[in-house]
């Protein structure tokens, strides 16, 4: 009876936790998608409008929007991706990290389609803040006309807040989130439920024929209808990204018990509204709500594309670290705004990135209009990536056989690449947009592994093995360096070679101090590594040990901190005793080093922006030594 007794508060407890993971999801994993109903049929009724209407369009369009919500989202992300995840991660880099555990001879295509899935993020994390907010901002025209002229002013108000205080973190406002966007949700069922009604006829927009029948009536304008269609599902990808902030039960919980019946019963409300009342077909949405609530409601969608924006500009910070850590892109500085969410962090130099694209998007295209057709083709192209990716993992990681996860796999590709080429029609109107952000961003990622790849191995011809060079410096002789009292650390990406810095302390210094650490730091390919497995240390002499530090990509590499683990660990050193040497080089370009002199420069300048390594690696400020050299890259 005890045992009972005391079950029934933990189950209590459970459920509890359970509820509040799930609405904080709602908030976060939702946000993007759940401001798609702004502009979503609104954009899809365009191409078909302008030779009149016919009720089975809108209809199809209607069975359309459900069945993309239906296949892509839930099926794929929620029911089936959620499960791939790297030790509770999930994400195109969080995928690609775990598989590259087994990638073999498949590397460097599995590298390229990351680095494609991950900038095509990047893009959709600046068109969708300014696409959602004007949106939102737009229903003040319904409100009254004359502030038609004052939206972008509003919106870029707005923006640039909302950019201001990502430093503060989102720890203080992340509890609001959650409780504004269920209310939005609830708001947009409700509005929806109401106006069913006004049309039963569109209750056949569940049945799939009428989707398949408006694709193959409509022929090309078809297609071009699809890619608006796909607004429905824009944030599916932060959905799969923003796993490890809540788990699988949470998100899954707050899709069918919440997300999925509102977006639905909202969709079917916009098309039983047009049904019966066809000069609502400018604006479908704000024109379900009575005079009386639409001031209210244009303030609700606004919060709500506000927190949309949030979650997908949280998205790309955690990206960029991903990407960091996995030797993508250079160091940046990485600011943890929060003591106990080690997810919730912020990244300067993206967000002045981010905003300056969002502000350029704002005043280049003026209206969620005209910003919806250079919509779609991040999405599209960051879930096919995610696709292909998805059946390496059920081949390497589930063991399936090829031909069982290409039979389960290769109808959503087809569908995805369908959504892709109807999008890719845009891109004259504007969807040059998000494939140059991503180009710009793949090629960024591409010059910079390759640029350390190629100065590992020029780097690699003058350096000299670790166990000759500690045998030659300990023999007694007239040359021998000086020894003096106290401990140095030399920092080095290759723990089988002497460091530069040691080298040149020995050549220029003629000194070696009594301890001599050599130290590497590894990013592990899981999120994060248990204080148990932090460190290793291997003992080369007297006087020379080699320790490694191991990280998760999704740790903040705090070497100070790790040091600290040692010496509860039973290591004997004085952090305020211990010199830290890190080699400093200047790169000189040359075009016969294997890049084109574009991508040398291109390297340098990326090189030249790389968070200073003591400060990347939380290194005591004054404690560091640094020692340079030049060279030719």
């Amino acid at each position: 009876m005890q045992s009972q007794a005391g079950s029934a508060p933990n189950t209590h407890s459970r459920q509890r936790a359970l509820f509040l993971l799930a609405l904080g999801s709602v908030g976060v994993v939702y946000g993007d998608i759940g401001t798609s109903p702004l502009y979503a049929f609104r954009e899809a009724l365009r191409p078909v409008a302008h030779d009149g209407i016919e009720r089975v369009e809108i209809i199809g369009l209607i069975s359309l929007m459900i069945w993309t919500l239906t296949i892509i989202v839930t099926l794929k992300y929620v029911l089936f991706l959620l499960r791939a995840d790297n030790h509770g991660e999930g994400g195109t880099l969080s995928l690609l990290a775990l598989l590259s555990k087994t990638a073999g001879r498949h590397a460097p295509v599995l590298f390229f389609l990351g680095a494609i899935g991950g900038a095509l993020f990047i893009g959709d994390a600046m068109i969708t803040p300014a696409l959602s907010v004007l949106s939102a901002v737009e229903g003040l025209k319904l409100v009254t006309p004359t502030l038609g002229d004052y939206v972008v002013p509003i919106s870029v108000v707005i923006l640039v807040m909302l950019f201001a205080v990502q430093s503060l973190g989102t720890a203080a406002v992340s509890k609001f989130f959650g409780p504004i966007t269920a209310v939005w949700f609830i708001v947009m069922g409700l509005g929806g439920i109401s106006h069913i009604s006004d049309d039963l006829g569109i209750l056949s927009a569940f049945n799939p024929y009428y989707a398949a029948r408006f694709m193959l009536t409509e022929g090309y304008v078809g297609l071009v209808v699809l890619g608006a269609v796909f607004l429905t599902v824009t944030g599916a990808e932060a959905l799969y990204a923003d796993l490890g902030h809540f788990g699988r039960r949470p998100i899954q919980w707050a899709w069918f018990c919440l997300v999925f019946p509102a977006l639905t019963l909202n969709y079917l409300g916009q098309g039983a509204l047009v049904l019966a009342h066809p000069e609502t077909i400018d604006n479908p949405f704000f024109l379900m709500f009575p005079k009386w609530a639409l001031l209210p409601v244009v303030i609700l969608a606004t919060a709500a594309t506000i927190i949309a924006s949030q979650a997908v500009i949280t998205g790309a910070f955690s990206l960029t670290r991903q990407a960091i850590h996995l030797g993508f892109l250079p160091r940046m500085e990485i600011f943890h705004t929060s003591e106990t969410q080690t997810g919730q962090i912020y990244l300067p130099g993206v967000n002045t990135v981010l905003l300056l694209g969002v502000m350029l998007l704002v005043f280049i295209f003026g209206s969620s209009e005209a910003l919806a057709t250079a919509y779609g083709i991040s999405v599209t192209g960051a879930m096919v990536v995610t696709t292909v990716l998805a059946f390496e993992f059920l081949r390497a990681r589930w063991r399936w056989t090829p031909l069982a996860a290409a039979a389960v796999l290769a109808p959503l590709f087809l569908l995805e690449l369908t959504f892709l080429g109807a999008n890719l029609l845009k891109v004259h109107d504007g969807g040059y947009v998000p494939v140059t952000i991503a180009a710009a961003v793949v090629v960024l990622m591409w010059t910079w592994t390759r640029g350390t790849r190629i100065l590992r191995e020029k780097t690699r011809r003058i350096e000299v093995p670790l166990p000759a060079f500690v045998k030659s410096v300990e023999k007694q002789s007239a040359h021998a360096p000086v020894q003096v009292t106290g401990t140095a650390i030399f920092l080095t990406s290759d723990p089988d070679f002497a460091p530069a810095a040691l080298l040149h302390n020995i050549k220029h210094n003629h000194v070696l101090h009594e301890q001599n650490f050599i130290l590497t730091v590894k990013t592990a390919n899981t999120p994060r590594v248990i204080p148990a497995e932090r460190f290793t240390v291997e003992r080369i002499s007297d006087r020379f040990s080699r320790i490694e530090l191991r990280f998760g990509f999704m740790e903040t590499q705090n070497v100070s901190q790790a040091l600290g683990l040692m010496r509860k660990a039973g290591h004997k050193f004085d952090i305020m005793s211990t010199s830290f040497y890190l080699g400093r080089r200047k790169l000189v370009p040359d075009a016969q080093s294997g890049m084109p002199m574009w991508q040398d420069r291109l390297f340098i300048a990326l090189a030249n922006l790389a968070t200073d390594p003591s400060d990347y690696f939380r290194l005591p400020t004054n404690r560091v030594v640094e020692l340079g050299s030049h060279v030719v890259i």
